[in-house]
């Protein structure tokens, strides 16, 4: 890995199950002179788990610019950079847009993993349609932002995907459904661990499905499209 520059890797970490880490991702880990993450203790774990031994960076939403200026310098000198989140893929609604940009303002090589992700999981489990989808990622947790930003997806055609957390589910659903209309929806959660679960139903069957339960874990719901809605009512 000796160039001019180092180059930038974006690593996606399992979301849950170990094994969904691929071949690639452990080769480029073992090799890159620094690893930046969202939490060091959190990333060491998994490196140990790994036998991977790596100077880690912390790199989250409260340091992002100024460490972005400072991976590019450390990418300048000729390291080798990977960018990992606490899992699934960077810049998901997670870190990496900041140091992407300052890479490419740079001229350095970003390359890019495929790999562990909740969100194509969801979507292909969820019983929706797949060919087109929107992804909004997570709502405002304010009840009237929330809704307001729901009436302005709210006619798109595309089958629509959130990421929501345990503790706002409820109120989410209850805002969905009367911004929405009762569409049919998937309540994906856990997904890759062991109490994986999909909930398939009307927003008004996971309102009821949530409504005095504790709900815990990573949540991602998955919510029909306007037109395929309103295909289903007047059929």
């Amino acid at each position: 890995m000796s160039t001019e520059t180092g180059k930038l890797y974006l690593v996606p970490t399992p979301i849950g199950n170990m094994g969904d880490i691929t071949s690639r991702a452990l080769e480029v880990l073992r090799e890159v002179e620094l690893i930046a993450c969202e939490d060091t203790r959190h990333s060491g774990m998994l490196l140990k788990k790994l036998d991977i031994k790596k100077r880690l960076i912390s790199y989250h939403d409260f340091n992002e610019a100024t460490r972005a200026r400072q991976l590019t310098e450390i990418l300048s000198r000729g390291d080798s950079v990977a960018v990992i989140t606490d899992a699934g893929s960077p810049g998901i609604s997670d870190p990496a847009y900041r140091i992407v940009r300052a890479a490419i303002d740079e001229e350095i090589e970003i390359i890019p993993l495929p790999g562990p992700t909740a969100i194509i999981p969801a979507l292909t489990a969820s019983g929706l349609p797949t060919d087109r989808f929107f992804f909004e990622g997570f709502l405002s947790h304010k009840s009237g932002a929330r809704r307001t930003r729901l009436e302005k997806i709210k006619t798109l055609d595309h089958t629509l995907v959130f990421f929501e957390s345990p503790h706002r589910i409820e109120k989410c659903l209850r805002d969905m459904l009367e911004v929405l209309g009762d569409r049919s929806a998937c309540l994906a959660r856990e997904i890759s661990k062991r109490y994986e679960q999909f909930v398939r139903g009307s927003l008004s069957d996971l309102v009821r499905h949530v409504t005095d339960r504790s709900v815990k874990g990573e949540i991602v719901l998955v919510v029909n499209g306007a037109a395929a809605h309103q295909k289903s009512t007047t059929e």
